[in-house]
């Protein structure tokens, strides 16, 4: 097995986040983890009404809607199912996350 760590086992927390800001800025971690908690909210019930919630530099949340199949199969067990078309939670990143990112090793380096 590779000593390289896949970039699906690297996780960065809700409370690392919160550590990170605290650092930064000094603020109290109670009153950061409430801002966050709002940020998160506000994004999510935006996304629920269907808007777009574009965060300049950051990237762009939207939902779309998933087309239902009648022939999907379960993975698990291999019985076949039918989906019905759903909506979902997308992000798009913007220009400067994607350029921060750019030249990120590839995991078979």
């Amino acid at each position: 097995m590779s000593d390289k760590v896949s970039m699906a086992e690297k996780k960065y927390t809700k409370a690392e986040l919160i550590d990170e800001v605290y650092g930064r800025t000094g603020i109290n971690r109670k009153d950061i983890r409430v801002v966050l908690d709002l940020l998160v909210g506000g994004i999510k019930d935006a996304l629920v009404k269907e808007a777009v919630v574009e965060l300049r530099g950051f990237g762009t949340f939207e939902t779309r809607i998933r087309k239902g199949r009648s022939k999907a199969r379960n993975p698990r067990t291999g019985e076949s199912a039918s989906s019905p078309s759903h909506g979902i939670a997308a992000f798009r990143p913007g220009r400067e996350l994607k350029q921060a990112v750019w030249n990120l090793p590839s995991l078979s380096e």
